[in-house]
């Protein structure tokens, strides 16, 4: 086999993007006797790409059975595990390219693998050394501006991203990642214009209409409403980019007061989304984690863990007020913002603290030693250092956080929470508004994320109850109402001396890097507040879900 990847292959090896979760394969089909591993291999392409991925999977083992650390075997693999199984997709990556560490489609695949589960400075790291081996790797360049952006070192990530234009102008990833890298950093009247030549030179419209939207609030109609309307007319456009679409039509009618228009849109974009959240077998996930957790487990587990003060976990719902909390919080010297890091769901994952049918939930938690847990605290902290390594305070706000109080606690006994939390229905509203990705799926539907906030609530009134006084609950409308009282009750959570500078969380120099960019580079405003009253016709279903969490 050669060192480089065949580039006729290389077009194959990929996988169409499915959930984090790992659904089972579909029983492979016998497969006829191949003798050579080439053969097999290349059978193996033929199947990935009718996307018969089992029988894919199991030529791949074939070789590896008689050929072991066969390096394109443990390559295919790793894409077939992309999307379903991304820890066993770095696994496969991580062997292939130690076979053939010259290889610069194995150092990219695997620097993209540690991009897909947050886990940025390995994914530095091999991409940068896939920049190296092939420098016209004009993906490769457009990951590595990423994970740098993610990184919180924006500066870096525009300037690969200006190294990929001069390699490709045309590749619709670096014009997307150029503009969003420029809204980052709050430059949003260059990424609006980076955006418009993007559509004049149609390249990837549906995106660049979708961020160009967000860089700005109308007081007027645009004319940018009309494109997005005339493209969403065209036959040949993709359920992905109708969905974008509507999203950005609606986010323009919602600014202009024409709520009708814009919730037509907003159902029309999640209608085009997979609604594949079983809300049953979410209840029961919940169930298994109030009753793991409970008084009797946290009592055995005191003393474990890492008595740093250093993490702070700002968690609740998305669109809840957590970028906003962080902003003001990371405003004070002694205060980092890491951003939302994964670190701690897939150190739950590998404990087992998983959702899986049918496999057994929290005995490897059970059974953790003193010891087990100050490793697993130490692997967390050193990951936290690389943020910063000398604040007093690191804010880590991966909304979802909400889920792993429980671990948090047992890993981390001083560490400190902020519960944001904000109007049942507004918050809603705001998620089924946003273009949240496939593990949000529960808001693609308002019956299903009023249901799915219920069990939001319930989980956090367990946390409450297990932990009384520990968790601070910051209510997104006492932060509108009275900003300094709220900001300071913050900054005393965290046992900090109160600092002006939080209070211009909007001067914050530096990158914001979710949803909310636009918004927490403003002065508090209240049009947020009760905004859901504009629809009120429209969402009875969300409404009755919700039911007595509903403030009407």
């Amino acid at each position: 086999m050669s060192n480089r990847l065949p580039p006729a292959w290389s077009k194959h090896l990929r996988v169409p993007s499915g959930p984090k979760a790992s659904p089972p394969l579909p029983k492979a089909k016998p497969l006829p006797p191949v003798q050579s591993d080439d053969m097999l291999l290349r059978l193996a392409l033929e199947l990935q790409k009718a996307e018969r991925l089992a029988e894919a999977q199991e030529l791949c083992l074939r070789v590896l059975a008689r050929t072991p650390n066969h390096p394109l075997s443990l390559y295919i693999l790793g894409t077939l595990g992309l999307g379903f199984d991304n820890e066993l997709a770095i696994t496969y990556f991580a062997r292939a390219a130690d076979q053939q560490p010259s290889n610069p489609y194995y150092q990219f695949s695997l620097g993209e693998a540690y991009l897909k589960v947050g886990d940025y400075p390995p994914a530095i790291k091999y991409l940068q050394r896939a920049c190296e081996l092939k420098p016209d790797l004009v993906e490769a360049h457009c990951g590595l501006a990423q994970a740098y952006g993610k990184f919180d070192k924006a500066d870096t990530a525009l300037l690969i991203y200006l190294r990929a234009l001069e390699i490709d102008r045309d590749h619709p990833q670096v014009r997307i990642g150029l503009a969003d890298t420029l809204i980052d950093l709050g430059r949003m009247d260059e990424a609006a214009a980076c955006l418009k030549e993007a559509i004049a030179r149609r390249l990837n419209v549906a995106g660049a209409y979708q961020v160009i939207v967000n860089t700005r609030k109308f007081s007027t109609e645009p004319p940018e409403l009309t494109s997005i309307l005339g493209e969403l007319g065209k036959p040949s456009i993709s359920a992905d980019e109708s969905s974008g679409l509507h999203l950005a039509a609606g986010k323009v009618l919602n600014d202009l007061d024409r709520y009708d228009e814009a919730m037509d849109h907003f159902v029309k974009a999640k209608a085009l989304k997979a609604h594949d959240f079983d809300i049953g077998s979410h209840r029961r996930w919940v169930d298994s984690l109030i009753g793991l957790f409970d008084a009797d487990l946290l009592a055995s587990k005191a003393g474990y863990g890492n008595p740093s003060e250093a993490p702070v976990f700002i968690l609740g719902m998305p669109r809840s007020g957590t970028t906003l909390t962080e902003q003001i919080c990371s405003s004070h010297p002694e205060v980092h913002g890491a951003g939302e890091l994964t670190k701690l769901w897939r150190m739950a994952t590998s404990i087992g603290l998983k959702r899986e049918p049918g496999q057994p939930f929290g005995e490897t938690l059970r059974s953790m030693t003193i010891q087990q847990s100050q490793a697993l605290a130490e692997e967390y902290l050193s990951d936290l250092s690389l943020y910063s390594s000398t604040a007093p305070r690191i804010l880590d706000k991966l909304p979802h956080n909400f889920e792993r109080i429980g671990l948090i606690a047992i890993l981390f006994p001083n560490a400190r929470f902020i519960h944001c939390r904000r109007d049942a229905i507004d918050n809603c509203l705001s998620c089924f508004f946003s273009n949240l990705q496939q593990d949000h799926s529960y808001s693609y539907d308002l019956r299903t994320l009023g249901l799915a906030y219920r069990e939001y609530d319930r989980l956090m009134r367990h946390w409450q109850a297990m932990f009384p006084g520990r968790i601070f609950e910051n209510r997104y409308e006492d932060m509108i109402s009275d900003q300094e009282g709220q900001s300071r009750r913050l900054i005393d959570h965290l046992d900090l001396n109160w600092d002006d500078a939080c209070l211009r969380f909007f001067d914050k120099p530096g990158s914001v890097r979710t949803i909310s960019r636009w918004q927490v580079r403003q002065p508090i405003y209240t049009s947020s507040v009760k905004r859901w009253k504009n629809y009120e016709g429209r969402i009875q279903p969300l409404i009755e879900a919700l039911g007595d969490l509903a403030e009407l």
